[in-house]
């Protein structure tokens, strides 16, 4: 530290702007790789706060947090501390789609994760608004504050959420501020856009806030907790985390609800024009529901606790930006909310963010070396998005500082690759959320193997630990051992298995056929825990390792096949395109291609062949021409 001037000057290995999600993990990988670390939050009373959702997971969400904690994340054995209830949901459905959802106590979320950052060496927490980059000749150099505040760093990650001249707005009120009331960050536009970053407009929404006192729950559905309680962290096991859980509870939205929110339409500042940030497609505003999807008698809305401590309860399916008496008025209508108190309005809220293309893979800026974006700064929704993002560009920015080789997980990988390939690659008109759907290989890429994925390489980074990783792979010799033992071990005679199946409706076994185990597991009625009455010579085994053994037999065939189109996948990856490449001088590319392939400069043909408006025709042209340069 040291006085220029009248402004006092730092230096850190590394300088991150934001504490929320993306800003927890960025911090916290840097930290943890022995690079002293500075985070900058407008409160700190904040981080880790969730503004909107009192849950962390769900639908793809779910796979999110098991990669980031097979990688030596925080986000899940933060919220494995602190659920206060569990549920994997998409349990009819095959295991690809499986994900867990955990409701969170906010508050204690906040508290642990806080506690953990204040507790973490090498890291640094201030208070304070960043309001300018310091660039030279290409390189960030530091970042400056609102005090004038120098800190010079070696590497700056940007994780600003929804903070970027945020405005809050429902009805006619219309507040710039950040999300609950806290200070918007108004400096740091004008900085990202004098440096040549290209800045658009996004919006948010959330619920209202609803007093539990005054909701009648016998008019509602009550939705519990799962029995069997999964982790979202492999270090846990279920027994680890085992609590009391609380409920939640499902009503509906009704024709009069309908009545009243197309009545008073023309007060909506989404309607009206005032709101002129795009906001997300896969999580629409109330109003938005009922204007698009008319014929629609009701929607569903999850009441949700916010905490064990607090009788706030919110609204998931109601976001909303109506004026006042009008979020009153609608909330009103549905079943056990006739005498609501609302707490808190729904607002909408818009910000600024960035344009995603202009980074690399690893979340580096293509034009600026040393600065990292990670998070809804990138144009994606989400505290699950944006935790896995702040990881990778935590993770990087340390790397690169150490002189190390860079991380990047592609899509065959993890949804974590898929994520962060959509965003540098594909434009985002709208925020991007994450979903089972966006991932070609999503057989591979289950919640449940992820740290079979993905452990190696936490270890490798450093951020597994080595009893951990040694942990790890004795699961691994478990599960390969068990499925050689269930493909070689043949079940007993006929007779004795004939009854097992017949009480388990399936077919029986011809009198001189033999059937090994493996065979009878790829029954859709059997299963490995089913097989355990007549398998007696079965080891005793871990719940995750049974489940791998039964999922890797059962689905087999299908596994094979996504893994050879893996093998394609990859090949189109390892065909690199020179960094330098005058796309405008290629003959037989369309205008729109050069265009696009000249402003994002993908790295490979598999990246030029997800870009939108990059046909099969212009990457055929792409591989005569690498073809060309290889025998030329």
């Amino acid at each position: 530290m040291k006085h220029s001037d009248r402004h006092i000057e730092y230096t850190y290995d590394v300088a991150v702007v934001g504490a929320g999600h993306a800003g927890i993990e960025a911090c916290l990988a840097a930290a943890r790789l022995g690079l002293k670390t500075i985070v900058f939050t407008v409160s700190v009373d904040s981080i880790g706060l969730m503004p909107c959702n009192p849950n962390i997971g769900g639908t793809s969400k779910g796979h999110l947090v098991c990669e980031l904690d097979a990688l030596g994340g925080e986000m899940g054995k933060c919220i494995d501390r602190t659920f206060i209830q569990s549920k994997l949901l998409n349990r009819s459905k095959g295991p690809a789609v499986h994900s867990l959802r955990a409701q969170a106590d906010k508050q204690a979320y906040i508290g642990e994760m806080r506690r953990t950052l204040e507790n973490t060496p090498c890291l640094d927490i201030r208070q304070a608004e960043v309001t300018e980059l310091m660039v030279e000749d290409g390189s960030v150099t530091g970042v400056r504050t609102a005090s004038g505040a120098v800190y010079h760093a070696k590497r700056v990650v940007l994780c600003t959420g929804v903070y970027l001249n945020a405005r809050c707005i429902y009805g006619e009120v219309s507040e710039y501020t950040g999300p609950n009331g806290l200070r918007a960050a108004n400096g740091l536009t004008a900085s990202l856009i004098a440096n040549g970053i290209p800045v658009r407009r996004f919006k948010t929404g959330t619920p209202a806030r609803v007093d539990r006192r005054s909701i009648d729950f016998s008019e509602m559905e009550e939705q519990k907790g799962d029995e069997l309680i999964r982790p979202f962290s492999f270090s846990n096991e279920p027994e680890d985390i085992e609590r009391e859980q609380v409920s939640c509870w499902l009503t509906y939205t009704n024709q009069e609800t309908h009545g009243i929110i197309r009545d008073n339409i023309d007060r909506s500042p989404l309607f009206s024009g005032d709101i002129k940030g795009t906001g997300p497609r896969y999580c629409p505003s109330i109003e938005d529901k009922v204007m698009k999807f008319p014929d629609k008698e009701r929607h569903q809305i999850f009441v949700e606790p916010e905490g064990l401590y607090t009788n706030e309860m919110y609204l998931s399916g109601m976001s909303s930006s109506l004026p006042e008496d009008v979020q009153e008025a609608m909330i009103r209508t549905m079943p056990g909310f006739h005498h609501a108190h609302i707490v808190r309005n729904a607002y909408a809220i818009e910000y600024d963010c960035i344009d995603a293309t202009v980074l690399k893979p690893t979340l580096e800026f293509k034009e600026i070396s040393g600065l990292y974006a990670a998070g809804q700064i990138n144009g994606s929704s989400g505290y699950e998005e944006a935790a896995v993002q702040g990881f990778m560009a935590g993770v990087n920015a340390a790397l690169s500082a150490l002189g190390r080789e860079e991380v990047v997980i592609d899509r065959s990988q993890g949804y974590i690759g898929v994520l962060i390939d959509d965003l540098v690659t594909k434009e985002s008109l709208e925020p991007y959320r994450m979903m089972t759907s966006r991932a070609e290989y999503r057989l591979l890429l289950r919640q449940d193997n992820a740290d079979l994925r993905l452990r190696k390489i936490g270890h490798d980074i450093g951020l597994v630990s080595d009893e951990e990783y040694e942990r790890f792979l004795q699961k691994c010799s478990q599960i390969e051992a068990e499925i050689g033992r269930m493909r070689t071990t043949i079940a007993g005679s006929n007779e004795h298995i004939n009854d097992f199946l017949r009480r388990h409706g399936s077919s029986e076994l011809p009198d001189s056929k033999g059937v090994s185990f493996a065979e009878l597991i790829k029954r859709p009625e059997l299963s490995y825990e089913l097989l355990s009455e007549i398998d007696p010579d079965r080891p005793s085994l871990s719940w995750r390792v049974r489940e791998q053994v039964n999922i890797e037999i059962k689905y087999e065939g299908y596994i094979r096949r996504q893994r050879q189109q893996v093998e394609q996948f990859r090949k189109m990856e390892g065909k690199k395109l020179p960094a330098d490449m005058d796309y405008k001088s290629l003959k037989g590319l369309r205008l729109e291609a050069q265009q696009k392939l000249d402003r994002i400069r993908p790295e490979n043909i598999g990246q030029a062949s997800r870009i939108s408006g990059v046909s099969p025709a212009d990457i055929s042209v792409l591989l005569i021409y690498l073809e060309q340069k290889r025998h030329g």
